[in-house]
Order: C-alpha cells, then structure tokens, then sequence
C-alpha cells in the first residue's frame, strides 16, 4: 500500500505492506535510527516519536495509520544549523541518561509533556512519563532535565 507523510519537514512516499509498523520504516526505510525498538509491545516508549503535535509510540501505529500525519523524529528536533532542541540540551546538561537507550524516546516524550503540560512539577512529570522505561538512572536525573527544558522551553 502507498503512504505519504512528513517526517522532520521533508516529505515521504512509500510503498509498504499493509502490517507495517511505522517504527519500521522510520529505522529502516528512511534511516532514522534514533527511533529506537525496545520491547515491540508498547511498553518501555524507547520507540517514541511526535505525530500530529502528539507523542505515540510508533511500535504500536501502523504505517497506513500514519498516511498523511506529520511526524517528528528525535532527528528532527535540532535546528538546520545543529543547535540542540532545549530539551536535548537539557537531557546533557543534568545527565538525563546513562546507557542512552531510552534517552531518545524520553526526550520526545518530555517535549510533548511541557507542550500539553507546561507548569508540571516534578510529581507530575513523573506520572506523565510513567509510559517511559528507564532501566539505568533511577529518574532523578530525568526529571531535572525534564524541569530543565520545560523553563527554556518556556522562555523560547
């Protein structure tokens, strides 16, 4: 079947069989390997991407489901000139990260967090992030570097 979308502002046209995972052709169709593939069950968010302002985990959402979506890739969030996103800058800056695995999907997810949730603390993002699986830091590093970038998301 053909799909069309948007992923990181470019345009993209594909034939894929109809039970084609969208985390598929993100990694392997269009390359973009920053989605990453965790559990293949929804659960750990690992593969979390932007589609139509929202976070979904693209292991969950057939390819067809996203005919006509924007998407955006953890790719995506840097601007053209390679600055980082706040968000990703804040991830580096409180050490949001250990073995980075996970890292890719809690920065989409954080960035779709503070859009829908900008005055969240600390209880709250942890709540919103529970779809989100971390296995190395203990989340007290990932919830400074969620506060960090929702106050320079803010001041943007």
């Amino acid at each position: 079947m053909h799909v069309q979308f948007k992923v990181n502002g470019k345009s993209a046209a594909l034939e894929v069989p109809p039970n084609t995972l969208l985390v598929q052709v993100l990694r392997e169709q269009l390359k973009l390997t920053g989605t990453h593939v965790g559990c293949d069950t929804a659960q750990c968010g690992a593969c979390t991407v932007i589609m139509d302002g929202r976070s979904i985990k693209s292991c969950n959402v057939l390819a067809a489901q996203a005919d006509g979506s924007e998407i955006t890739t953890i790719e995506g969030l840097a601007a053209a000139d390679g600055t980082m996103h706040p968000m990703q800058a804040a991830f580096k800056e409180c050490h949001g990260l250990q073995c980075g695995f996970c890292t890719t999907g809690m920065v989409m997810s954080a960035v779709d967090l503070c859009k829908h949730y900008p005055k969240a603390n600390a209880d709250d993002i942890r709540a919103l992030l529970e779809g989100n699986i971390c296995r190395c830091t203990g989340y007290q590093n990932i919830v400074k570097s969620v506060q960090q970038g929702q106050a320079a998301m803010a001041a943007q």
